[in-house]
């Protein structure tokens, strides 16, 4: 069994109107799960709907003590890129659980968005990786200790 946590970001931004911005929205994670038939064992916890710079320390101990409290040693978090490795990082000091974040730097809802992958990847490294806390990005696994988001490049850099 694998627990997914959903937090916001990028990946569940959706487009309301002509005159409005993107707003976090309903996970597209469940959608992606069933269009790509996906049968593995999970359950879905929306935590909240944010994006990660709007991100507090509140919200990161919300999260930390939610997959710290779930009785799955396999975890996958979507989160907001801007702040994912800051998230990351608090949840480095739990033990016994591959915990694996992941988003897209584009909404799931575009036809170019790398959420699909990104989700799949990182599905397939929560189930593989040893315990720890990584995070999976567009088919690379990073160790958040020594990892940046590079904004102009639109990646993520190994340090």
């Amino acid at each position: 069994m694998i627990d997914i946590f959903t937090t916001g970001g990028t990946i569940d931004k959706v487009y309301f109107d002509a005159l409005s911005e993107y707003q976090i929205g309903a996970t597209a994670v469940p959608d992606i799960l069933s269009e790509n038939n996906v049968f593995v064992a999970h359950r879905m916890t929306q935590l909240m709907r944010k994006d990660s710079l709007e991100l507090t320390d509140a919200d990161r101990a919300v999260i930390h003590d939610a997959v710290a409290a779930c009785d799955a040693d396999k975890i996958l978090v979507t989160h907001g890129t801007d702040t994912m490795v800051q998230t990351a990082r608090v949840l480095s000091d739990i033990a016994g659980k591959t915990i694996v974040l992941t988003g897209a730097m584009q909404p799931a809802t575009l036809r170019n968005s790398d959420a699909e992958f990104n989700i799949g990847f990182a599905l397939a490294a929560t189930q593989t990786l040893p315990p720890g806390v990584y995070i999976a990005m567009n088919g690379e696994v990073f160790n958040p200790a020594k990892v940046h988001k590079d904004r102009s490049a639109h990646r993520f850099i190994h340090e």
